[in-house]
C-alpha cells in the first residue's frame, strides 16, 4: 500500500498542484477550480497519511481507493468528477475520525460551491458537521438538502436527525432558565456564605459556558459540570437539581442516538428461539432467491414457480431485494448485517410476517434495529436471541474462524438447528445467487431431492 499510496499522492499533486500553489493549466481548461480545490485538500490528507506509517485500517484503505476515483474522474475528459466528489466525502465520513470528517466537511464546501442546488452536496455537508458536533450548523445544511429534496420518504431520516439536535438544543436551554432561576432565587434571599458565593460562582462559569451552539464534545464538558456544581452545592434531592439531572440525561440519550419515532414499532412482537421453532413447526418452508430470473418468472401471472411458491406454508426471502416485486410475498425476511456501519443502511420497509436480523456485536445490532425497521412493516422482530445463531453457544456455537456466511446458509442451519419444519426447499439459488463451496457441500449433505426448480434438503 506504501507505493500504491505514494504513487496516488504523485498524480493528485500533478493533477491539483501542491499546497498553496496554483496548479498548472491544461489544454480545454482542465477540472473546475473548485474540483482542483478538494484534490489538494484529498493529497494533503493522503501526505499525513503516508507520514502516519504502514495502513492497517480498511476503512482508510476504502478512502483512499475513493481518492484514486475522484483522480481519475478529473483527469479524464467527459467523466462525472462532482458524483466521485460527493463519494469520496461520504467515504471519508464512513471513515470514522475526526480528521477525516474534517476533509469530508472541506469536501462538501467544495462541493457545495460547484452546485449550490445538489441536495447530495448539502446533505454530505450537514452529515459532516453532524459528525464534528457542530448541530446547529448541521441543521441549517440538513434544511438546505430539505428544501432541494423531491422524495418526502427519502428525506425522514434527515427530519428525524433535525429533530433530534433540536431537542437536544431545548434541553441545554431549558437547563440555562432552571439555572438563572436558581441564581436568582439565591440572590433575593441574600444569605450566602463565602463557600456558597464561590460555588455559584463556578457554576456561573459553567453556565457561561454552556450553549446550543457549541461543539457536541465542549457543551457535553460544560453540562456535566454545571451538574456537578449544583449537586455539590444544593444536593442530590433538591427539586432543581433533579430537574437538572433529568435535563442532562435526556441531553446525552439524544447525544447518542436518535429516538425511535414508534418504539412498538407498530406493534411488532418480538419473537426469540421458542417463538420461532413453534412458528415454522409442521410447515413446508421455502428460501426464494433474489435473481432476475426467478424474480421475472414468478412475477409472470400462471407461471409454474409462481403457484410453486405460493404453495409453500412459508416463504422466505434473503437481505435487500434488487429484482424481486415491492409486493411479491415474504412470510418471513431475514438480513445480514455488513460493514462498519451497519446501521446507516436502507430502512427495512418490505412487508413481512416476520423480520430476523443477524448481526455482531450486540451494541451495533441495537443500532441498526433503531434506525431501520420501519413500523407496521413486520408482525414479528427477531430478538437478541437470534441475532447470531451460528456462533452462539446456546444454538450452533460454531467457531467464527470460518468466514462470513450468507444469509440463506444462516437461516438454513437455523431451520435445521431448530429441526420442525416439515419441508425446506431452495428456489433459485444458482449462478449469481449461488451459495459457497462450504456452503453448497453443507447442502448437498442434505440435499433429498432436485428438480429444475427447487432443491430439497433433509433436516437432521
Amino acid at each position: 500500500m506504501g507505493q500504491t499510496l505514494t504513487g496516488l499522492l504523485t498524480s493528485v499533486r500533478a493533477i491539483a498542484g501542491r499546497p498553496g500553489t496554483p496548479a498548472q493549466s491544461r489544454p480545454g481548461g482542465g477540472p473546475d477550480q473548485a474540483l482542483l480545490a478538494a484534490l489538494r485538500l484529498c493529497g494533503d490528507h493522503l501526505s499525513a497519511l503516508a507520514a502516519a506509517g504502514p495502513l492497517t485500517d480498511a476503512r482508510r484503505t476504502r478512502l483512499i481507493a475513493s481518492i484514486g476515483a475522484l483522480t481519475t474522474a478529473c483527469s479524464t475528459p467527459g467523466a462525472d468528477a462532482f458524483d466521485a466528489l460527493l463519494r469520496t466525502g461520504q467515504q471519508a465520513l464512513d471513515s470514522g475520525g475526526e480528521a477525516e470528517a474534517r476533509l469530508a466537511l472541506a469536501l462538501a464546501d467544495e462541493a457545495t460551491a460547484l452546485r449550490a442546488r445538489s441536495k447530495g452536496a448539502w446533505r454530505l455537508r450537514g452529515n459532516a458537521l453532524d459528525a464534528l458536533g457542530r448541530g446547529e450548523e448541521a441543521i441549517t445544511a440538513y434544511e438546505r438538502h430539505l428544501a432541494l429534496q423531491q422524495n418526502t420518504a427519502a428525506s425522514r431520516d434527515v427530519e428525524r436527525r433535525i429533530a433530534t439536535l433540536r431537542a437536544a438544543g431545548d434541553r441545554i436551554d431549558e437547563a440555562l432558565t432552571l439555572f438563572r432561576a436558581g441564581a436568582d432565587t439565591g440572590a433575593d434571599t441574600g444569605a450566602d456564605t463565602g463557600a456558597d458565593t464561590r460555588a455559584d460562582t463556578e457554576a456561573s462559569g459553567a453556565a457561561a459556558r454552556l450553549s446550543r451552539r457549541l461543539p457536541a464534545a465542549e457543551a457535553r464538558a460544560a453540562f456535566t459540570g454545571l451538574v456537578r456544581l449544583r449537586t455539590a452545592e444544593h444536593g442530590a434531592g433538591d427539586p432543581a437539581v433533579r430537574r437538572l439531572a433529568a435535563l442532562y440525561a435526556e441531553h446525552r440519550r439524544l447525544s447518542d442516538r436518535d429516538p425511535v419515532a414508534d418504539p412498538l414499532l407498530g406493534g411488532a412482537e418480538p419473537i426469540g428461539v421458542p417463538g420461532l421453532r413453534r412458528l415454522v413447526a409442521g410447515r413446508t418452508v421455502c428460501l426464494v432467491a433474489d435473481t432476475p430470473r426467478t424474480a421475472e418468472q414468478e412475477q409472470r401471472p400462471g407461471s409454474p414457480l409462481a403457484a410453486l411458491i405460493e404453495g409453500y406454508d412459508l416463504v422466505v426471502r434473503c437481505d435487500e431485494a434488487r429484482h424481486t416485486a415491492p409486493a411479491a410475498r415474504t412470510d418471513l425476511h431475514a438480513c445480514t448485517l455488513r460493514g462498519d456501519t451497519p446501521w446507516k443502511g436502507p430502512r427495512w420497509d418490505r412487508r413481512a410476517g416476520a423480520r430476523l436480523v443477524f448481526g455482531d456485536p450486540l451494541p451495533h445490532w441495537r443500532l441498526a434495529l433503531r434506525s431501520r425497521l420501519v413500523p407496521g412493516a413486520q408482525d414479528r422482530v427477531g430478538d437478541a436471541t437470534l441475532r447470531r445463531p451460528l456462533h452462539d453457544p446456546a444454538l450452533l456455537g460454531e467457531e467464527a474462524g470460518a468466514g462470513p456466511a450468507s444469509t440463506a446458509y444462516t437461516v438454513l442451519r437455523l431451520l435445521d438447528f431448530l429441526g420442525t419444519p416439515a419441508r425446506v426447499d431452495l428456489i433459485g439459488f444458482e449462478g449469481p445467487a449461488a451459495l459457497s463451496p462450504r456452503e453448497r457441500e453443507w447442502v448437498g449433505t442434505r440435499t433429498a431431492n432436485t428438480d429444475d426448480t427447487a432443491v430439497r434438503i433433509t433436516l437432521r
